[in-house]
């Protein structure tokens, strides 16, 4: 969905009274500046999709938001379980914001499990939206509840509103010719039409999806459409809900252009389409399903208009090897996967380095080892995009930090590769792949240009004058062999994983030459042109850097406002390349007393920055499978400039 950044026009009926505009005859309004909104409920009850209609409808609204989906591993998590919860946390204001909050203000919880899961992370005198239906003796012994918390006092430090969502729902349906059990599915979007009067959220858009949606099954879209209606006049009429809030668009927030909401993966599919238009070259992706990387597989399956071929591969190693193949044949080549898809990927991404061919490895990072946590977000996998291949395999590494910048991210990626013809690493995570906000939909001027030129003809002379095509001749600005297509007539040359000669590309093992080879790509990754590291030092007198990199971009920048406004004085600076690093960042560090480095690991930009500039960097570290909150993290920065 898509909105031009403007201020909304006053509606005729309304007045304004101090800090609240209150409709005529009607409920009082209350003005806001930011809200944080969870909708949680077992896996079942469609909380993923109603916190997607929420954000959908608040991005079209104008305001700036930030989101968190939490899901189960499990396709169908047993109901009522507290590992069955599944909850979609959305933040959204009249300002710039950067992360999807520490805290919700208003939690709807749709059954005991839910309430249990999520009622700790909800601060004293926020709002409690209750599914009292679901409230049942056994619903409540199932997740340890001895008394209903509904009644026995546990509750009165919040605004509880225990609301009989199934009971409404069912009563709201009983025209159609749905069972119970049928009509309470729609329960969810009782809630969405609650909250979307609760926040004067538009309306239009969620009417149209849900009749896009069934089209095929008109009666169960009216059927949802009247659920959602019935929540909108629920809380225009009952008394339990006596004010309404506003959020104003952020229109300050945001550059003048066309905006839309958009996640992560989403993000990084399009800047995938854009780049290989921009390079004028057919998209492959060859991939294995794998969450949370799945959905760049499907996204991209749409789009054969643009030229894109996607194959699902029977694994991962198949996936890599047919991208691997299409690199060589003229394609920008992509492959998807998450953690345990690297480590069958890695022989193959070490053929790609051998072979000196541009190949993107997307790594949508989650948590480890293993299986680990398939649904939970982490960014673990930084050593192994460095080092976890045989031999001396060196591979640039790119790592977005907000999901709309995973558009610009691949856009990078693409151009190393083909610049310098080398696999790239695509650092995202789960974090990044799920969460989602406005992004403005660039002009085509704007993008790079990524056109290569391919080997068209001899390159080299011997000395008796025969005119030869060498694959390992190299560009002296970059280092980068040429790439000749298959079937050039007069450039067939011999590809494998066996070392090269120097120029002629013909099997090696001569020692001088493969220590000549490995020196040589090498210098190839460090000698790629990445732009400077850019340092926020608002004062200019801070002793104290915070270094981050990828996803952790949100929560320390937050943070880092926090500490500012309290008036203190730190310094950030954030990486974009990984491999290798901007050339100033040496110097950045020694500018400080202290480098603190927050990751979602055990410290492994860290490791590398004392490796390399032997600076003492102090690990802030984090392994839940969750985002760090802002407060947290300033909490710590705190106390490292106290310190």
């Amino acid at each position: 969905m898509t909105s031009q950044v403007s201020s909304p026009a006053e509606q005729a009926d309304e007045t304004v009274v101090g800090e609240q505009r209150k409709p005529a005859g009607a409920k009082d309004v209350r003005r806001l500046d930011r809200v944080i909104i969870r909708f949680a409920g077992d896996s079942g009850d469609g909380m993923q999709l109603t916190g997607d209609r929420f954000t959908s409808e608040t991005a079209s609204f104008g305001n700036d938001l930030s989101t968190l989906p939490n899901f189960p591993a499990e396709i169908r998590a047993p109901a009522g379980t507290l590992p069955g919860v599944s909850s979609f946390q959305l933040h959204f204001a009249d300002h710039d914001i950067l992360t999807p909050g520490d805290a919700p203000n208003v939690l709807v919880a749709m059954n005991p499990a839910a309430l249990k899961a999520n009622i700790g992370d909800v601060p004293r005198g926020a709002e409690v939206i209750v599914n009292t239906d679901e409230f049942t003796k056994r619903a409540m012994q199932k997740v340890g509840y001895e008394t209903s918390p509904l009644e026995d006092g546990s509750l009165d430090g919040f605004q509880v509103h225990p609301v009989p969502l199934t009971t409404l729902t069912v009563e709201a349906l009983k025209d159609f010719e749905l069972s119970r059990k049928d009509a309470g599915r729609s329960k969810n979007m009782f809630a969405l039409g609650l909250l979307s009067w609760m926040y004067h959220r538009p309306t239009e858009g969620t009417e149209r999806f849900l009749r896009q949606k069934f089209a095929k099954k008109p009666d169960i879209a009216e059927a949802n459409i009247a659920a959602f209606r019935a929540g909108w006049n629920f809380g225009e009429t009952t008394e339990d809900f006596a004010v309404s809030y506003e959020v104003a668009p952020a229109a300050t927030a945001f550059p003048a252009g066309t905006y839309r909401n958009i996640s992560g993966n989403l993000a990084l599919s399009y800047g995938l389409i854009a780049a290989s238009r921009q390079a004028d070259l057919p998209l492959y992706l060859g991939s294995y399903p794998i969450t949370p990387a799945s959905d760049i597989l499907h996204e991209l399956s749409k789009h054969k208009n643009f030229g894109v071929r996607t194959f699902q591969a029977e694994d991962e190693i198949a996936g890599i090897g047919a991208a691997l193949g299409a690199a060589f044949g003229g394609s920008l080549a992509v492959t998807t996967t998450s953690g345990p898809g690297v480590a069958l990927k890695s022989e193959t991404i070490g053929l790609a380095v051998s072979l000196e061919l541009p190949l993107l490895i997307v790594d949508i990072q989650r948590g480890g080892p293993s299986t680990g946590l398939p649904t939970k977000t982490e960014q673990a996998d930084l050593l192994q995009a460095m080092y976890g291949r045989n031999g001396e395999a060196p591979v640039p590494v790119v790592a977005p930090r907000t999901p709309a910048d995973c558009f610009e991210a691949s856009l990078e990626a693409a151009r190393i590769a083909l610049t310098y013809r080398t696999p790239v690493f695509l650092l995202s995570d789960g974090y990044l792949a799920n969460g989602s906000e406005p992004w403005r939909i660039p002009e085509p001027d704007e993008l790079p240009d990524l056109r290569v030129q391919f080997a068209s003809g001899p390159n080299h002379t011997l000395e008796d004058g025969t005119d030869v095509f060498w694959p390992y001749l190299r560009d002296p600005a970059t280092l980068a062999r040429p790439w000749a297509v298959p079937g050039t007539p007069g450039l067939e040359h011999r590809i494998g994983g066996i070392e090269k000669q120097d120029g002629t590309g013909n099997i090696s093992y001569d020692p001088a030459n493969h220590d000549f080879m490995v020196r040589t790509r090498q210098a190839k990754v460090d000698g790629i042109e990445v732009p400077d590291l850019e340092v926020d030092d608002a004062s200019g007198d801070a002793r104290v850097l915070v270094l981050g990199w990828g996803s952790t971009y949100g929560p320390i920048t937050a943070a880092v406002r926090r500490l500012r406004a309290a008036g203190q004085s730190i310094a950030q600076a954030h990486l974009r390349h990984l491999n290798p690093f901007p050339r100033n960042l040496g110097e950045v560090l020694k500018r400080y007393d202290k480098v603190v480095v927050p990751e979602m690991n055990l410290g492994q930009l860290a490791t590398l920055i004392r490796a390399k500039y032997l600076v003492d960097a102090v690990s802030y570290n984090q392994v839940n499978g969750m985002p760090f909150k802002a407060e947290q993290l300033a909490t710590a920065l705190k106390e490292a400039i106290d310190g």
